[in-house]
């Protein structure tokens, strides 16, 4: 086996973390590559550019938050290898795993006894003039929103061609299960487990108290048209930002690319939740 490695830049917690982590798989006789950021800074040889470890490994270790797991995932789910995310930020849903968890993973993994889940992506497609300007893959969302000072944008709505809604808000969301937990909640959209075959549609602080969040099912083609005079922004997973204009259209499906995910042996989906999100932390303070 051939493992990649790869940790957010510029943390030196990082670098420790990775350091003791090349010793241990040098004693298990598992070969390794690193990305060169941490290559340099740990002078290690075993390293080439962050985009080219997944042409040569089996799976793919990150260090960092669920920023720096997006990043690495476009990377990744083409060369269809498994990536195993450990928790070195803040809230992380994509990076599950904490630092103690990594070695008693790290065991199950050199003993090939590990599961992996795969999650769905959407992919979009932006037409100008009704013809394509750009076409593009996500795991969490895709935003549209009226550029960096908050102004009401309106967005017509389709559904396999059929019109939703048009809805006048601050923005919209569209989220896949697994982004569920980011901005979409934020903006009061629903939690899905993210196995589930769907896409959650949320407005940004809609200026109509009847326009609500819409769960349907990932099969759909959804259209959405820019009915705003000037320009409007797309940003994908937050990593990514393309203009757009009066009368484009942006077009979403199912992706037939999923990232698949080391599974968490230590505690489910539903666990997860809880810890992450505090639920139950003001009732234990009163009983505690």
């Amino acid at each position: 086996m051939k493992v990649g490695i790869i940790g957010k830049r510029n943390n030196t917690e990082v670098y420790g973390i990775v350091s003791d982590l090349v010793k241990w798989l040098d004693e298990k006789g598992v070969d390794y590559l690193l990305d060169s950021e941490l290559g340099k800074n740990l002078k290690l040889k075993k390293s080439v550019k962050q985009a080219d470890i997944p042409k040569h490994v089996e799976l793919v270790i990150v260090f960092g938050g669920d920023g720096t797991f997006l990043s690495v995932s476009k990377q990744v789910n083409e060369f269809d290898i498994p990536i195993l995310g450990i928790n070195s930020g803040g809230l992380g849903f994509l990076t599950e795993f904490t630092v103690n968890e990594l070695y008693p993973i790290m065991e199950k993994i050199v003993k090939e006894d590990y599961e992996i889940e795969e999650r769905g992506m959407l992919s979009a497609s932006v037409y100008k003039k009704d013809k394509k300007f750009g076409s593009y893959t996500v795991l969490n969302d895709l935003v549209i929103n009226n550029g960096k000072v908050s102004r009401i944008i309106d967005l017509a709505i389709y559904a396999e061609g059929n019109h939703i809604t048009t809805f006048k808000a601050d923005g919209i969301i569209f989220s896949t299960p697994t982004g569920s937990t980011a901005y979409s909640l934020s903006a009061g959209g629903p939690i899905a487990h993210p196995t589930l075959p769907v896409t959650l549609i949320t407005p940004i602080c809609p200026h109509i108290l009847t326009n609500r969040p819409l769960v349907v099912s990932n099969e759909m083609e959804i259209t959405v048209k820019v009915l705003t005079e000037g320009s409007s922004y797309l940003t994908l997973d937050g990593q990514e930002t393309v203009k757009v204009g009066l009368n484009d259209e942006i077009k979403l499906k199912r992706s037939e690319s999923t990232v698949k995910l080391i599974k968490s042996p230590f505690r489910d989906y539903f666990s997860i939740l809880k810890t992450k999100l505090m639920w139950g932390e003001r009732y234990g303070r009163l009983n505690g």
